[in-house]
């Protein structure tokens, strides 16, 4: 690897560290910020919805956009806006000012769903000049910036540390990150549109929705984003109404969770080169939803805590595996990553809402069985994730056409 890619893949690190870093540090503080603006439960909804409003436009719009302009402003624009959000959402509860922190929360939310498919392209480009699983690792650096995150966080809460200064100093060490990782960024990376001023015309480009192991590939990334999505954002009320355990354990348990993901994406590349996608992806699933099945149905919450352990290692790699699969599943790589990226946010924004509705009639643990269908059907999915590469005895790389479990791609 050259000196301008390694410095491109560490500066990726710090692309998905920061926006880590930035949800943890607003999601650890929310209880506070509820009672600086003195929202009740109700209002607070109204709230995150700003966040639900951003994420899904920043989503939608981030494929055009970098077809049309590339990786790179895309890139520096949604994380400028990550930065942009956390301080206005800071704002917003100095000033005791709902609009403020609801505007802070569409920014964050564009900034997050737009950025981060940016990124995603351009890290499965940078796999495909090193021919190195990269993509995992990029991930856990997310998972890495939630949990320090988090730990920030609670232990600015439990000094009363203000939240205007506490996400205002994030804000401040993210830029400076920000300000580092921009340039270590090459232009023109998934760009395949000029405008009229520039000259020519676009190529055709493919259809990419036709396209029947790109489909497949986007079902596993929407069962293993629902697995995720749903631990994220209930878990510690699983364990709490589920399990019968007190909120500070419960807490903990989603901690193990956090831990097991970031563990799972820094380890899941020596696995990848090694046995290749299919096999890792199918044990994936597997351990998913052993996780799942056991936190459901078991009664003994000593039992359900450790089954997330198992919850949290499947859950890692679906996401960044098939985004991976997707760069290099055809022509257009911009596309391909942007439609299964939009299909793994979509499966983070509905999802979670989805499972409270079931969770208000039937209990959360018969919620789960829902995400627990749509794992095991990733199991029998897996397949069409294929493997680019894999390591054969004696250490050589195998060739792909001979790894490959993948059906026949229509297009």
């Amino acid at each position: 690897m050259d000196l301008a890619t390694r410095r491109r893949r560490a500066s990726l690190f710090l692309f998905f560290l920061i926006p880590g870093l930035s949800i943890s540090s607003w999601v650890t503080r929310t209880p506070d910020i509820r009672d600086q603006l003195g929202a009740s439960t109700a209002q607070m909804g109204l709230v995150l919805f700003g966040l639900s409003v951003g994420s899904m436009l920043g989503i939608l719009s981030s494929g055009a956009l970098v077809a049309r302009f590339g990786t790179r402003p895309v890139m520096g624009v949604g994380t400028a806006l990550i930065i942009a959000g956390s301080v206005a959402i800071g704002c917003g509860a100095l000033f005791s000012s709902a609009p403020a922190v609801t505007a802070g929360l569409f920014l964050f939310g564009a900034g997050m769903g737009g950025g981060e498919v940016a990124v995603n392209i351009d890290g499965a480009e940078v796999e495909r000049i090193t021919g190195r699983t990269v993509l995992p690792t990029l991930h856990g650096f997310f998972s890495l910036g939630t949990v320090v995150g988090a730990a920030l966080g609670i232990l600015c809460t439990a000094v009363e540390f203000p939240v205007q200064w506490h996400l205002g100093g994030m804000a401040l060490v993210t830029a400076g990150m920000f300000a580092y990782a921009i340039r270590a960024i090459p232009a023109g990376v998934g760009r395949t549109r000029r405008s009229p001023a520039e000259g020519g015309t676009a190529p055709a480009r493919p259809a990419v929705w036709k396209d029947r192991r790109l489909l497949l590939i986007g079902g596993i990334i929407l069962a293993m984003a629902l697995a995720e999505g749903a631990a994220n954002d209930w878990l510690p009320l699983l364990m709490v109404d589920g399990h019968g355990v007190d909120p500070a354990l419960g807490s903990a348990v989603y901690a193990g969770f956090a831990a097991a993901m970031t563990l799972g994406r820094f380890c899941g590349g020596f696995f990848i080169d090694r046995f290749g996608r299919a096999p890792v992806v199918r044990a994936s699933a597997l351990s998913a939803a052993l996780g799942l099945a056991l936190v459901i149905f078991a009664d003994s919450p000593v039992l359900a805590g450790a089954a997330v352990l198992f919850w949290g290692l499947g859950a890692s790699l679906g996401f960044p595996v098939a985004l991976s699969a997707a760069g290099d599943s055809g022509p257009d790589t911009a596309a391909r990553v942007s439609l299964v990226a939009m299909i793994g946010y979509i499966a983070f924004l509905v999802g979670p809402p989805s499972l409270g509705f079931l969770g208000d009639h039937y209990g959360l643990r018969s919620a789960m069985i829902v995400v627990l269908a749509f794992v095991v059907v990733a199991v029998f999915l897996a397949p069409a994730i294929g493997t680019r590469r894999a390591t054969v005895a004696g250490g050589a790389p195998a060739a792909a056409d001979e790894q490959d479990e993948q059906p026949v791609t229509e297009k």
